[in-house]
């Protein structure tokens, strides 16, 4: 018998957001983000369906990129943090990579590598974040060098915002920072905003815009109601269903360390599901589930590979009925906050055993 817990892969909600975000950022091209194979989703599920009408992908690893390559994508692939190894770089130029430059390091290393043949650049500014990137002040002098050193097809330039929620006001020093030190910036290509800047900062778009977690359709500020009104909808469904039920007297415990008491007598049912398939472990006494359309709350800890649920309010439950964790009904951004947590580290987090199914 196969364990009852998948993960819908609602690949119409997919394509519908993305259809979304070209029509916020309609001047600009898209990289549709694929890394941490594609949030969790798969790689291959996401790819197919988005392919058509994404300019571009951005991936972290170059496996990531080779598995694209091989699975026919001919458009440009953007590595994030481009290349970790000098070794690295024949495959780079072999698949046809787009590089981000972000340290002295990769600088002299593809330097020295003189190639034959052209390649796409991104430079990495650090604006303000503070993570990677060469300064504002140096970023003439690094296009300086590359145009004298590297055999370049294009010269672009990217940056990464610390705060985008809506009413921001870092992401305008971040772009004063640029103006300060690069006057001529937007002669060059720009790749600048992400997927809350894609929403709430237009001015931010620039030729091409990176689309991450709304591609997926959850909130970059981890709050649902944020992107409610813009219709981008959950594309991954995590379910499972009941496997037992047990009928609870007041004053018995439910699951490890003897933390829940129940206060009344009661029905709960057990969820093939828990901690190992991905789903927090540190979730608050407030986390609820959908089953038959109705919440029903989390009882006790979450164990290895079951839940416990309170079925007190749905009482024709029986073994076999299927359980939303997250999805259309029980929002990720919402588990996430239960967590302490965002509905990024959720998705990334699924465990591989949990099957991902097409829908």
């Amino acid at each position: 018998m196969v364990r009852p817990i998948s993960a819908i892969i609602n690949t119409a909600a997919l394509k519908n957001n993305l259809k979304i975000i070209k029509n916020i950022a309609f001047k600009s091209k898209v990289w549709s983000v694929l890394k941490s194979d594609a949030y969790g989703h798969g790689i291959k599920n996401i790819y197919p369906f988005i392919n058509s009408n994404s300019d571009g992908f951005a991936v972290l690893t170059l496996d990531e990129a080779i598995i694209l390559r091989k699975n026919g994508c001919n458009k440009p692939i953007l590595l994030l943090e481009g290349f970790f190894d000098k070794k690295e770089l024949y495959l780079i130029y072999k698949y046809y990579l787009t590089i981000t430059l972000h340290s002295n390091w990769q600088l002299k290393t593809l330097i020295k590598y003189k190639s034959q043949y052209p390649i796409n650049i991104y430079i990495k500014i650090n604006s303000g974040m503070n993570r990677l990137g060469f300064p504002t002040k140096k970023i003439l002098k690094i296009i300086y060098i590359i145009k004298n050193n590297i055999n370049f097809s294009k010269i672009s330039l990217m940056t990464h915002f610390s705060d985008t929620t809506i009413n921001s006001n870092f992401i305008k020093k971040q772009i004063n920072n640029i103006k300060k030190h690069i006057n001529n910036y937007y002669n060059f290509p720009c790749s600048f905003a992400n997927s809350a800047a894609i929403l709430w900062h237009k001015d931010t778009h620039y030729d091409w815009v990176r689309t991450g977690i709304i591609l997926y359709g959850a909130s970059p500020t981890g709050i649902w109601e944020d992107i409610a009104k813009k219709k981008i909808k959950p594309v991954m469904t995590l379910k499972s269903k009941i496997i037992s039920i047990q009928k609870i007297y007041p004053g018995q415990i439910i699951g490890y360390n003897c933390k829940y008491y129940s206060n009344k007598k009661r029905k709960i049912g057990i969820i093939a599901c828990g901690y190992a398939d991905g789903y927090p472990r540190n979730i608050n006494n407030e986390t609820f589930v959908s089953v038959k359309g109705i919440k029903a709350k989390i009882l006790g800890d979450i164990s290895m590979d079951m839940i416990a649920i309170d079925l007190l309010n749905i009482p024709t439950a029986q073994i076999g009925n299927s359980v939303e964790l997250w999805g259309d009904n029980i929002k990720i951004d919402d588990v996430a906050k239960s967590a302490n947590t965002i509905g990024y580290e959720l998705m990334c987090s699924l465990s591989k055993r949990v099957p991902r199914i097409l829908k």
